[in-house]
């Protein structure tokens, strides 16, 4: 297709259809190749690596809520409730909060003489998954009879109940004298990741870092992948197009919804889980609702429904708001006479991208082709082809 609906996406997408097929493999090996070099290349310790890690670790609750949201078409608002499950189970599986428990499980030595109890942290992410995966269960149940709005405002009720338990879990004693959270104290001194035959991870040193997040969303990059071009992923297509038809095809409308919950709740909680393990604590104060607006903007800047999307999406806004912002550009006010630093005003930038967005490019930076087609008119809605096709094509 020629034109105005052109971009150069497309015209990537037109030429590689004219490269061999093992092309994708190659440039996908090559990506990784470059990925894994980045700290050799731009500082292993720097405030850009620190912006980087952080950047995937969001791109990958990205991916978690553009499964729910993007392929299942289910308005998600409370997110933040997996990222603070995640990062819980950091306090509660690798810290000495439990301080009267004595566990540990393949850890170093040195943490293996502390109470509390202290899991691998590969452990702590599958039991953050897990944890989260159920939660995403109990959520789904109450919206299954729901669309549209009415979902948006039962998940935005379930992240504020997670929010509310995590700053008075002070108080919700457990036994033994222990607590559920620790509120706005909150759970310090948690374990760094250990792996046996590597060394501690430290705070000094960010490449170890880099690589586990670099990992991670790896994976959770391959699972969308197999996930959407699976008959799973067929169906949250199918469903969020037209929930009846889906149903009357023969769709299992509670367990294909309850699936996307769960599955976009297992990646919040593992990037949860890093994060706090990064950021060595985990506080009340870190899970408020404008979390869950921000990882939502990620996903529609990026293009509802695309993978690739979601991961420039998250990327981009993890960047400004980590990198750009608070080290690059933060006192540029200062050099037109405005008393103010960018810092202050951080929450209007993205609020003026969202706008920009939705008026140039309503469709997202790397939209799925359905949903372009549909926003750019080239196809009228009902008319659109339903399917898995390729995305940032026209």
């Amino acid at each position: 297709m020629s034109g105005p609906l052109m971009t150069p996406i497309a015209t990537l997408r037109a030429l590689a259809g004219r490269l061999p097929v093992w092309w994708s493999r190659v440039l996908a090996a090559a990506l990784i190749v470059v990925g894994v070099a980045v700290p050799f290349l731009f500082g292993g310790n720097g405030g850009f690596m620190n912006a980087t890690i952080i950047a995937f670790a969001y791109a990958v609750m990205s991916l978690g809520l553009n499964i729910v949201v993007g392929i299942a078409g289910l308005l998600d608002l409370g997110y933040v409730a997996f990222y603070a499950l995640g990062a819980y189970s950091v306090g509660w599986f690798g810290s000495e909060f439990f301080a009267k428990a004595q566990v540990h499980v393949l850890v170093n030595s040195v943490v293996s003489t502390l109470p509390g109890v202290h899991l691998n942290f590969l452990l702590i992410l599958v039991a953050a998954a897990a944890i989260c995966a159920l939660a995403g269960v109990v959520i789904g149940l109450p919206t299954l009879r729901l669309r549209g709005d009415y979902i948006a405002i039962v998940t935005l009720a379930f992240g504020e109940i997670i929010y509310v338990i995590a700053v008075n879990g002070a108080n919700i004693n457990i036994g033994g004298g222990m607590t559920l959270t620790a509120g706005n104290l909150g759970i310090s001194a948690v374990d760094s990741p250990y792996f046996p035959g590597i060394a501690q991870f430290g705070l000094l040193d960010l490449k170890p870092w880099y690589w586990l997040i670099f990992a991670i969303l790896l994976v959770a990059v391959f699972i969308n992948l197999r996930a959407r071009d699976s008959r799973l992923g067929r169906a949250w297509i199918a469903l969020r197009e037209d929930e009846v038809a889906a149903v009357s095809m023969g769709i299992p409308l509670v367990r294909t919804k309850l699936l996307a919950y769960a599955m976009g709740a297992a990646f919040g909680g593992m990037s949860g889980a890093f994060l706090a393990t990064y950021t060595t604590q985990v506080n009340a104060s870190q899970f408020q609702f404008g979390f869950s607006i921000f990882i939502l903007a990620m996903v529609i800047i990026g293009g509802l429904g695309s993978i690739w999307g979601a991961v420039t999406g998250g990327l981009v806004l993890g960047y400004i708001n980590n990198w750009l912002i608070p080290d690059v550009l933060n006192n540029l006010p200062s050099t037109f006479g405005f008393r103010f630093q960018l810092t202050q005003v951080e929450f209007g930038i993205f609020g003026f991208l969202l706008v920009i967005t939705m008026l140039l490019r309503p469709q997202g930076l790397i939209p799925e082709r359905r949903r372009q087609l549909e926003l750019t008119s080239a196809i009228p809605a009902d008319d659109a082809q339903l399917g898995n096709e390729p995305e940032g094509t026209t």
